[in-house]
């Protein structure tokens, strides 16, 4: 791919990498926990969830959620307070574990009907110097696969995912696929 040798923003354009996107569109469709983790029902809410079948805490444990049975209970029962470490270690597990779960329903959702409108909104050159500019349009596209896109979504795996999005639906747009290796959002429902 030639753009990635390319300085991204050197002139003043203003974007994030279409997998980017993609995972924070993606983030979007399932519902998180709302209430901060800091928060002490936040908190709750998180470790109930977690801890809300054997088949799930262990899922969690294997995640990085390495505190003892009896640590977690007593964060269950309020009695002692996770650390800042724990907490960030706690949100990092939930949202793994919640996408985990939530992929296959997501995954069926996006591929039926012959796949997804994907809106694919062109970087900001607001503050790029006019003779700079390039023109670049906003798309849509179909993307009917979207297996490799969502399993690399549930897995954190952000290499996996911008493999993913380069070449299954970037080449969609013919000649013009590096223009938008740099988007300033997508746009999908399912």
């Amino acid at each position: 791919m030639p753009q990635k040798n390319l300085e991204f923003g050197k002139y003043g354009a203003q974007g994030i990498k279409g997998s980017d996107a993609v995972a924070r569109r993606l983030d979007y469709l399932i519902d998180f926990i709302a209430t901060p983790v800091t928060a002490k029902r936040g908190l709750l809410a998180r470790l109930n969830y977690l801890t809300r079948s054997t088949r799930t805490l262990h899922t969690a444990h294997q995640l990085g959620l390495t505190v003892t049975d009896r640590t977690l209970n007593a964060w269950l029962a309020g009695t002692q307070r996770p650390t800042k470490a724990n907490l960030d270690r706690i949100e990092a597990v939930y949202r793994r574990v919640r996408r985990h779960h939530v992929a296959r329903h997501l995954l069926v959702r996006l591929n039926a009907g012959g796949g997804t409108r994907v809106e694919i909104h062109p970087l900001n050159q607001s503050r790029v110097a006019r003779p700079h500019q390039r023109v670049v349009p906003y798309r849509k596209l179909n993307v009917r696969r979207w297996d490799a896109i969502v399993t690399a979504w549930a897995n954190n795996d952000p290499r996996a995912l911008e493999e993913a999005w380069t070449t299954d639906v970037l080449p969609e747009l013919g000649s013009q696929w590096g223009q938008y290796e740099y988007v300033s959002n997508i746009g999908f429902s399912a």
